[in-house]
């Protein structure tokens, strides 16, 4: 365990120099209509940002050598979270073992994924990076700065943020490994001994390096890091996220978790947690939905467009995520659903993309709301962010613009076709003879 926490200081020291690398701004932000979540709307007020952090929230700010945005008529809001996402990674499941807890998705994150940039134009500033869900126990996750631009991978990452571990409940695990690899599990209560059986060992793990360090044990154990994380998870110190569908399986899985006095867990998708929404408020557990996605497959055949608000409306902190590419283009969209299905007020509804999906990713503190102190993580609407007619215009990060729509590269909503023949060159150069092809595009490329 010592070697684990040597590492993780290590680990953090550096990130914290990747994280004061990265670029913060200074920019003040004239006369909007500020959506604070947690101190209501202020029209035709300011926002002064310094050195990516909100200095000042009032009307009438004067401030001399910044970038100023004129908001007249405009809606600022603290930008948008991805509780669960996939954008800025490639390989998604470790699907070798049905526990892998020691992989980590923030080990091969892709600065230059181009949804970064797409989530930026829907208002999105930050996105859970997510393992997949073919594994009982999968892989660490990392929560992500929409730092579009930067070419370090380190520099995406969110420093501070609550370490999470992806698990998985129903077909998913069942299938990739019961059915395909004839091993457990290949039932729904297999899936619960993976659970039990994890949790038991790295106790067990726990109690040798505890042996050892004390002195009752002269042997020293053999360090194990899928071991090491499960037994963060018991401790604490890292948050489970579990993708789920059915209530008999949410109600197991807390059984489970009550068993090992684990209760730090945010259930994903949970399409039938309007059933149990007692339940899941009681224990303390969070939950990220779809605002009406289901009968994609059997298990998930049973759902409403009510079960966002039904959730919130019983204590429980609902996030409404996008678990696609797509779908983080406009969550703002996904909330607004709430208002027809539930009746959530404006305020409730944008919680469910703002400070919930903060408040499970453990960065409530930092962003979700804007307060003085904050992160200067903001989206500017050109309407109100819950009308159907609304397109962001600005999106900042750290204070510093990463989307502006009056300058928003027209290559940047397509996809590049490597077959495709571009028309000038091609008049440019007699395209019969290969030699004279080649020439005339290095004259084109190295032209001076």
């Amino acid at each position: 365990m010592m070697k684990t926490k040597i590492k993780v200081a290590i680990f953090l020291l550096l990130g914290y120099v990747f994280e004061a690398q990265a670029q913060h701004g200074n920019v003040l932000i004239k006369n909007a209509t500020v959506i604070t979540i947690t101190d209501g709307i202020k029209q035709n007020t300011d926002i002064l940002i310094k050195g990516g952090k909100i200095e000042k929230i009032a009307k009438n700010i004067k401030a001399k050598g910044i970038d100023v945005i004129e908001a007249d008529g405009m809606f600022a809001m603290p930008g948008i979270i991805d509780a669960h996402s996939h954008i800025a990674i490639d390989a998604v499941n470790e699907g070798t073992n049905p526990v892998t807890a020691e992989v980590f998705v923030g080990d091969a994150l892709d600065p230059y994924d181009i949804n970064i940039y797409r989530a930026l134009a829907g208002g999105v500033t930050i996105s859970h990076a997510m393992h997949g869900s073919a594994n009982a126990i999968g892989g660490q996750c990392e929560t992500i700065k929409h730092r579009w631009g930067v070419s370090n991978p380190e520099e995406l990452r969110m420093q501070g943020a609550l370490r999470t571990i992806k698990f998985a409940l129903g077909e998913n695990p069942i299938r990739s490994h019961g059915e395909r690899g004839g091993i457990m599990p290949s039932t729904r209560m297999g899936v619960e001994q993976v659970f039990r059986d994890a949790f038991s060992q790295a106790k067990a793990y726990v109690k040798r390096w505890d042996d050892y360090k004390s002195g009752k044990d002269k042997l020293i154990p053999e360090y194990n890091l899928r071991m090491e994380t499960i037994a963060d998870i018991l401790s604490g110190e890292i948050m489970i996220h579990c993708h789920s569908y059915r209530a008999d399986e949410i109600l197991m899985l807390m059984n489970v978790l009550k068993d090992f006095g684990i209760n730090k867990i945010c259930f994903q998708h949970v399409n039938e947690g309007f059933k149990v929404a007692p339940e899941l408020a009681e224990f303390g557990a969070y939950a990220s939905v779809f605002s009406d996605w289901w009968a994609y497959k059997f298990e998930v055949y049973y759902s409403t467009a009510y079960n966002a608000a039904i959730l919130t409306k019983n204590g429980v902190i609902t996030s409404i995520n996008s678990d696609s590419r797509e779908l983080i283009r406009h969550l703002y969209h996904e909330a607004a659903k709430t208002q027809k299905y539930g009746g959530l007020t404006d305020n409730e509804a944008l919680r469910l993309i703002t400070l919930n999906p903060a408040i499970q990713l453990g960065i409530d503190k930092r962003v979700g709301s804007l307060e003085k102190g904050k992160d200067a993580d903001i989206v500017i609407f050109d309407k109100h962010p819950l009308s159907i007619y609304s397109i962001p215009q600005y999106t900042i990060v750290d204070g510093v613009t990463r989307f502006d729509i009056s300058k928003d590269p027209a290559d940047m909503r397509i996809e590049i076709d490597p077959n495709e023949k571009f028309p000038a060159f091609y008049e440019a150069v007699d395209h019969e003879h290969d030699d004279s092809c080649l020439q005339g595009l290095n004259e084109l490329l190295f032209e001076k």
